[in-house]
């Protein structure tokens, strides 16, 4: 496909000008070439930084037409010889940021329009952001709204809530597997699919992958003999297919995609790129492979471009986990996490009936 046909096929799709059958049969293409899904996600970008320049160039061209028809009327009027320098300062200084405005656009869109014709280029910088919820997310959402008149919860009185995100057990005896980025405060609790909570202590945090353990240490909790799934070390195909649990909201929510890049931001080797849609609350979340096994453990997304994620791979997990029983002789057991177990040819809905009850939902605070 030429350049110029691509284009114009991204032009159309966005447009919503396909019909059903093509857009069905670009999506499919979407899915199946990585290269083409991020060409789409660029493209994006660089329409909505276009949309936002001629909203301005429109403003300022209405402002310059009111302006000349005040003046033809002689509602105000203008003599070039008897304007001050201080008069042009102090205009200067009242529009300098307009115009700022206007030349960074203006180059920024040169930037990003050289980017979409370089079919092999390299995509624009950008700045990832946490899949953690911090405490102004957590205030908007029903659940914590909740949460200030619910009697039955396990945060102790006075208790201020600083972050959140998700979990999943490593261990059957209450061990959770998180972000360090998600534990803002000395402790946590954390709650199941079924909404039971359940206190928690912070038993290990690794700063430099990201990682840390919490230890349900709740007279509540039934420990569970056997773990359904895998931690997978090994590497995963450019295009396998992945899905998600977690908790961007009070209810445990399910996502699916797929590997669009063998590395993470910026070629991080310790991480994977994965073309799926995440939201702040999925930080700490399981990435399971198609036999619902964990690849690996969502931990950022790009900031600026949609459906572009990151996840740790499982390598770095059983590294870190590994250098923890090392150090501490009551640390979880890697060794429940290398069986066999896994739901080749099980079907989503049967998959998801079971995984959900390993995943958890995570409540920082002070």
């Amino acid at each position: 496909m030429s350049e110029q046909l691509l284009i114009e096929s991204l032009e159309r799709y966005f447009n919503n000008e396909m019909l059903p059958e093509e857009k069905a049969y670009f999506e499919q293409m979407r899915l199946e070439n990585p290269e083409l899904d991020q060409m789409v996600v660029t493209h994006k970008i660089f329409m909505d930084k276009m949309a936002a320049f001629a909203e301005r160039k429109k403003l300022m061209s209405s402002l310059s037409g009111a302006h000349d028809h005040l003046l033809a009327k002689g509602t105000i009027a203008e003599d070039q010889k008897k304007i001050s320098k201080g008069k042009i300062t102090q205009l200067w200084h009242r529009y300098k940021k307009t115009t700022a405005i206007a030349a960074c656009i203006a180059g920024l869109t040169a930037l990003i329009i050289s980017g979409v014709i370089s079919t092999f280029g390299s995509a624009s910088r950008q700045t990832v952001e946490l899949l953690s919820r911090d405490i102004e997310q957590l205030k908007k959402t029903q659940d914590y709204q909740y949460s200030q008149i619910k009697e039955a919860t396990k945060l102790p009185e006075g208790a201020v809530v600083k972050s959140g995100g998700s979990a999943f057990m490593i261990d059957g005896k209450g061990y959770l597997l998180t972000n360090a980025h998600v534990l803002k405060g000395s402790s946590a609790v954390v709650a199941n699919a079924d909404g039971q909570e359940f206190k928690t202590s912070i038993v290990y945090v690794d700063h430099a992958k990201d990682l840390a353990v919490l230890k349900i240490t709740d007279s509540d909790y039934e420990p569970v003999k056997a773990l359904p799934y895998d931690l997978k070390s090994t590497s995963v195909n450019l295009g396998a297919e992945v899905f998600t649990l977690g908790y961007p909201r009070n209810d445990i929510t399910y996502n699916k995609g797929y590997l669009s890049a063998v590395s993470g931001f910026d070629g991080d080797t310790s991480t994977v790129q994965i073309s799926l849609l995440a939201n702040p609350g999925n930080s700490g979340g399981p990435v399971f492979n198609k036999y619902g096994d964990i690849i690996g453990i969502l931990s950022t997304r790009e900031a600026n471009a949609q459906g572009v994620t990151f996840a740790i791979k499982s390598k770095e997990i059983m590294q870190s986990l590994e250098s923890w029983s090392n150090k501490d002789t009551s640390a979880v057991s890697t060794a429940s996490l290398r069986g066999s177990h896994n739901m080749k040819g099980v079907n989503r809905e049967t998959q998801l009936k079971s995984l959900q009850k390993y995943v958890y939902n995570v409540k920082a605070y002070n």
